[in-house]
């Protein structure tokens, strides 16, 4: 009998988005269950409701054969379900111990046996991490470690680990799947949430495939292949869609790197950009994607190499790549991209040296003139960015970089959490940018965009490029299985 079962289970959240489409799902005791889906898919809803921190708009879960009442976190813990988010929620001035032993209230911080049980967990999982070591002072695949223990001092039955391996080195995944191997061994059953197909195909026995809020493909591991996951995924096959007609062939070498390297995070890199050419970084998270563009902008301090633009080795420092003409739409559009106290107008011109110097005419004059090329829907240039859509909020993030000095774009993540008409509009304004000449770097999850605007794509995964593909003769599901698929060194800690 499943010791959990999910039927018809639907969410819709306030503003009408509906991420969970009636999905049915059973999990097995004492097995490793495998949860896939590409961004969007609705694993972190299902994830959440089952954690109990959102409730399903309609829908059945089962517990041990029994329908459960649950409301809010405190029935899932009770009945024995621990969720392991990707970024672990540990407060960082406590040790290990006292996060692992944070809930359970009362007298544990003098209780010698408390802590001789979680010693015995600990050592039982290899000595992970010190006990008495502050959280801030883990590394990441430590704190993994931190709230597996927690978890299974919790007596946790179903443990969720979602994408526990994504930000971690060779030899710390290492000791995850080792765990995930004890775990089993042990009776317990995990729901293991991952992009790598190749750690799913290695370590589950089951798997589920999520697309666009429903399960598509349920099934045992071992009667399907890399391909077959993939598709899955994938939906079908996308071919490089509408390209605009002919393009012209890239102009002269722009920016150049040469050897650019940071400890732990990226390996050696060259790569040649050219003038009007896209470039899309691909990759799943943790592949250094990010972390490549900070390099190149000088935003890293410990990176190495040669940033060459125009042939002129560029200086250390992001000071100095934004006077050269490097710009870096970044990620996290509302903690770095713009102001939110400021007027669309004063977050335009904060990427203009000369911005305090300006008459107040010439930059309301220079907001309007952005507004209207990268077609911004706003009352005028005086409301602020948070009053508009996501899609418009990153086209006032674009138009502050796109100044008359800059020489090379580079976009992280830039259609993100927006529609997909503003998808379509910020992708046309890309490429027209690319037409008119301008060389950009594209960091995109969205592989159908990569494949739809860019000339090349570079695969990364931990660090490194491992792969460079032309979009022309590329789907979705080969950059899926490029990013996720078969590594030499995924039977490291799997094995037993």
């Amino acid at each position: 009998m499943p010791i959990l079962t999910l039927q018809g289970l639907t969410k819709t959240f306030p503003n009408g988005t509906m991420a969970l489409k009636g999905v049915d799902m059973a999990v097995e005791p004492g097995t490793v269950h495998g949860l896939l889906g590409a961004n969007g898919a609705g694993k972190s809803t299902l994830i959440k409701i089952l954690a109990g921190a959102l409730t399903p708009t309609d829908g059945a879960i089962g517990w041990r054969g029994e329908d459960s009442n649950w409301s809010g976190p405190a029935g899932p813990k009770a009945a024995g379900i621990a969720a392991i988010y990707q970024h672990v929620p540990l407060v960082p001035t406590l040790s290990a111990i006292e996060n692992i032993l944070l809930d359970q209230g009362g007298t544990w911080r003098s209780d010698r046996t408390e802590r001789v049980r979680i010693e015995r967990i600990v050592a039982d999982l290899g000595n992970p991490f010190a006990l008495d070591a502050l959280v801030q002072d883990l590394p990441i695949g430590q704190r993994q470690m931190v709230a597996i223990v927690a978890a299974l001092a919790a007596d946790a039955q179903i443990i969720i680990m979602d994408e526990p391996t994504a930000s971690l080195a060779g030899h710390e995944r290492a000791n995850v799947y080792a765990t995930i191997r004890r775990l089993k061994a042990e009776g317990r059953t995990v729901l293991f949430i991952s992009h790598f197909i190749d750690e799913i195909m290695a370590l589950t026995d089951h798997v589920t495939i999520l697309r666009d809020g429903r399960a598509v493909l349920a099934s045992p591991t071992a009667a399907l292949g890399e391909q077959d996951i993939a598709d899955a995924i994938a939906g079908k096959a996308v071919a490089a869609l509408e390209r605009n007609g002919h393009r012209a062939a890239p102009g002269k070498a722009v920016l150049e790197l040469r050897g650019v390297t940071s400890p732990g995070r990226l390996a050696p890199t060259d790569l040649t950009l050219h003038a009007g050419e896209i470039i899309g970084l691909a990759g799943l998270l943790g592949s250094g994607r990010s972390e490549l563009l900070h390099a190149i902008f000088g935003a890293d301090p410990q990176a190495r190499g040669m940033v060459l633009l125009n042939g002129v080795p560029l200086p250390r420092s992001t000071e100095e790549a934004v006077i050269a003409g490097l710009a870096l739409v970044p990620e996290d559009r509302a903690g770095q991209g713009y102001v939110p106290l400021l007027s669309i107008s004063d977050n335009i011109a904060l990427g203009d040296d000369l911005a305090l110097l300006q008459a107040p005419a010439r930059e309301r004059a220079e907001a309007d003139a952005a507004i209207a090329r990268l077609a911004i829907k706003t009352p005028d240039a005086d409301a602020l960015p948070t009053q508009l859509s996501g899609g418009n909020a990153q086209k006032v993030v674009i138009a502050r970089w796109l100044k008359p000095r800059t020489r090379v774009l580079m976009l992280d993540e830039p259609t993100a959490g927006i529609d997909i008409g503003a998808r379509t509009d910020i992708l046309r304004l890309v490429r027209t940018l690319a037409d008119d000449g301008l060389p950009v770097l594209l960091v995109s999850s969205e592989f159908e965009e990569l494949i739809a605007i860019c000339d090349r794509i570079l695969v990364m995964r931990d660090g490194a490029v491992v792969r460079e593909l032309d979009p022309a003769s590329t789907s979705e599901t080969d950059l899926i299985l490029a990013a996720g698929g078969s590594r030499a060194d995924i039977s490291e800690g799997i094995d037993a």
